[in-house]
């Protein structure tokens, strides 16, 4: 059961929202224009607040639903937590590299939030509230997802000390840490765009 709980978890995350409503609002395809990051900040660019939102909602939606089935339905020989820690973990990596859309995938922030959220919801808040002060005043989103992510496996421990899902938000953080790696190399240069900029 846990192997499957894994599978389907790793299949929701392989559903990308930015294209698919993209798809829906004939739109480009995120994929072809600015970061090719799809996701709800590239989504963005292309000016249609709607699409944004709703690859945002959705790609949030499937991180905490994955979370969400884990915890009332399945049922294995692993403690309940450990089967959640993983499906979290296996929940981001499907959004990274979709087996849906030929592993190309996003960069995970918005998954790993409704994740966050469906593990604890104060660690959740709290992950997402470290992104809009950074965001806000910095107008970075790879930096306010680098430092909310990093910020999530120290919320976990506050709540739960050495604990499965301290782990899981550990990994998901190095993840996102991976995926970001040429956003931090632009953040070093000082070349990383601003929240709302457009790109050829």
């Amino acid at each position: 059961m846990a192997i499957a709980a894994v599978l389907i978890a790793y299949l929701i995350g392989s559903v990308s929202f930015a294209v698919l409503v993209s798809r829906v609002m004939k739109l480009p395809d995120p994929r072809t224009y600015g970061s090719n990051n799809p996701g709800a900040t590239n989504v963005l660019r292309t000016g249609r607040k709607s699409a944004a939102v709703l690859t945002l909602l959705g790609d949030c939606a499937k991180g905490w639903l994955a979370v969400f089935l884990a915890e009332k339905y399945f049922d294995a020989a692993l403690p309940p937590t450990d089967i959640v820690a993983l499906v979290a973990v296996a929940v981001v990596i499907g959004h990274m590299y979709p087996l849906f859309h030929r592993f190309q995938g996003g960069k995970g922030v918005a998954t790993a939030l409704g994740v966050l959220l469906g593990l604890n919801l104060w660690v959740g808040l709290g992950a997402a509230a470290t992104w809009v002060i950074i965001a806000v005043f910095l107008r970075i989103s790879s930096l306010a997802a680098l430092i909310a992510g990093v910020s999530a496996p120290v919320y976990c421990i506050m709540f739960y000390g050495l604990h499965p899902y301290s782990l899981a938000s550990g990994v998901i953080a190095a993840l996102l840490l991976w995926r970001h790696k040429t956003n931090i190399k632009n953040l070093l240069a000082g070349t990383e765009s601003r929240i709302g900029a457009r790109r050829a």
